[in-house]
């Protein structure tokens, strides 16, 4: 009886201190990774002699926010085209750099519509469904080869959500949530555990579509 009353507390102090602690370690690495782009000459202790916790990550905090300043205007915007320029004609540089940089104004552009909406896709078989983020649509020579509408989605791996895959399914076959990214983001992390509430009636929502038939079956 007494170990069953000390395993319940000790359960309940993990309970409070395994959220908090993986936080602080988040962060943490969050932190030390920026602090990183940052040399030495520019450390609070070369400058100052005094070692000042989190000097670089404010330093690194203040030369975004002084880039994006600088870039919002006209003598900004027209050095960063023609740094922009340079680094095209670069051969490996301009791949690595232009992909990148597609990547980051799709996903960070405040009107974008990647990561934006959540939906539910039948992945990895038929039947087996799972939460998928919608990343945009299929353009160029891939959409001109699949027939009708399509949507792209990412698929994030559970626990991990940095990891995944990349689909395109037909739009008919994704069910729109109305949850936030943030809560379908939960769920995936807690391994379904974290629920998220029901945006509606069970009634009132649509029913899954019927996948069409394969042309062997």
């Amino acid at each position: 009886m007494r170990m069953r009353v000390i395993k319940k507390y000790f359960i309940t102090g993990l309970l409070i201190w395994v959220p908090l602690v993986i936080t602080v370690w988040v962060l943490g690495l969050l932190v030390a990774t920026l602090e990183g782009f940052v040399p030495g000459f520019l450390s609070s202790e070369s400058l100052f002699g005094v070692d000042i916790p989190g000097f670089r990550f404010v330093l690194v905090v203040a030369v975004v926010l002084l880039t994006g300043i600088f870039a919002a205007n006209l003598i900004g915007r027209t050095m960063v085209d023609q740094w922009e320029s340079l680094l095209g004609r670069i051969p490996l540089v301009r791949s690595i750099y232009n992909s990148v940089k597609q990547v980051s104004d799709t996903v960070l552009a405040p009107n974008g519509q990647a990561f934006r909406r959540a939906v539910l896709v039948q992945y990895p078989r038929a039947g087996a469904w799972t939460i998928a983020f919608v990343t945009g649509t299929p353009g160029g020579e891939v959409a001109e080869q699949l027939p009708g509408e399509h949507i792209s989605v990412y698929v994030p791996t559970t626990p991990n959500p940095t990891s995944g895959f990349f689909l395109m399914v037909p739009r008919t076959e994704a069910i729109d949530l109305q949850m936030s990214v943030d809560a379908a983001l939960k769920y995936i992390v807690s391994m379904g555990v974290v629920a998220p509430a029901a945006a509606m009636p069970a009634a009132d929502r649509p029913a899954p579509p019927v996948p069409a038939p394969h042309a062997d079956s």
